[in-house]
């Protein structure tokens, strides 16, 4: 198969390769070996470009012995991996951790959050989260301590990773109750100690200016090293990925909007500090 653009669903699908090579006990270099390839062909193949076809797959899955289950969803990635955008539909609700969502952040450079009514999820503390999980019909109570659980392995990963991120949130957001008083000084505590943090910005937009570029939703932009990049819209029980370049300059634009009318990186510390006091 000819080499292709790296997509949303090429690069989960590298990244499955390159666990399948690691869970064998192999290096890139072995697992080429073994399977007789150049190692700059895996490199192609685990960057979500191509260049080899469902044969050779099958080969390198057998090489390292990979699970039937994971080599059948590998090999349909494979066959879905030159596609551009993906809905994924959950069921009755999203899980705590997409997969593909903890790919894509896993190796993202820079973090682009646009949130309207809520703290963004990357920011949220427990107890905030199992508010939330309390008021969706959709998030068993029996499900809060794993969703907590994942939400903060999320955070951290980012956190201990230092990618840069910023936040651009709705003045709503800040004064949404989310929770008990507590829960939500607490919060809102809380985005002032990690404001200290030199790869965290926050920029509020203020509900003084009324309509702005951001009312179609929430998003999360992500760029990355010499790979396009991804936004990531979260709903109730599906999550899209968009990587087309006309979806990319669509959203740069309301970014570069929101650039314009939120608060600077100061006053918007100011304007949380003073909804605390």
């Amino acid at each position: 198969m000819p080499k292709r653009d790296s997509t949303v669903r090429g690069r989960e699908f590298g990244a499955g390769i390159r666990a399948a090579i690691e869970s064998a006990g192999l290096t890139g270099r072995g697992a080429s070996q073994l399977a007789g390839w150049d190692p700059a062909k895996l490199s192609d193949l685990m960057n979500g470009k191509g260049g080899i076809s469902e044969h050779d797959l099958v080969r390198l899955l057998g090489v390292c012995r990979t699970p039937i289950a994971e080599s059948d969803h590998l090999l349909t990635m494979f066959r879905e991996a030159d596609r551009s955008g993906w809905l994924q539909v959950h069921g009755e609700r999203s899980p705590g951790w997409p997969r593909t969502l903890g790919e894509n952040e896993k190796v993202a450079t820079e973090v682009i959050c646009w949130s309207t009514h809520l703290i963004p999820g990357l920011l949220q503390l427990p107890d905030y989260l199992r508010a939330l999980i309390a008021g969706n019909p959709n998030s068993p109570a029996k499900e809060a301590d794993e969703r907590v659980a994942t939400r903060t392995a999320r955070q951290q990963q980012l956190i201990n990773r230092r990618c840069a991120m910023t936040f651009f949130i709705h003045e709503q957001a800040l004064r949404l109750p989310i929770g008990s008083p507590e829960v939500m000084s607490d919060q809102l505590d809380h985005l002032v100690t990690m404001s200290v943090r030199p790869y965290i910005t926050y920029r509020i937009v203020p509900t003084s200016i009324g309509a702005h570029a951001g009312t179609a939703g929430s998003f999360t932009f992500m760029k990355f090293d010499k790979l396009p990049s991804v936004v990531f819209i979260d709903a109730e029980n599906h999550g899209v990925y968009l990587d087309d370049k006309a979806s990319i300059d669509a959203y740069s634009r309301i970014l570069k909007a929101l650039d314009q009318t939120a608060l600077g990186v100061e006053e918007s510390k100011e304007l949380i500090v003073s909804i605390i006091s």
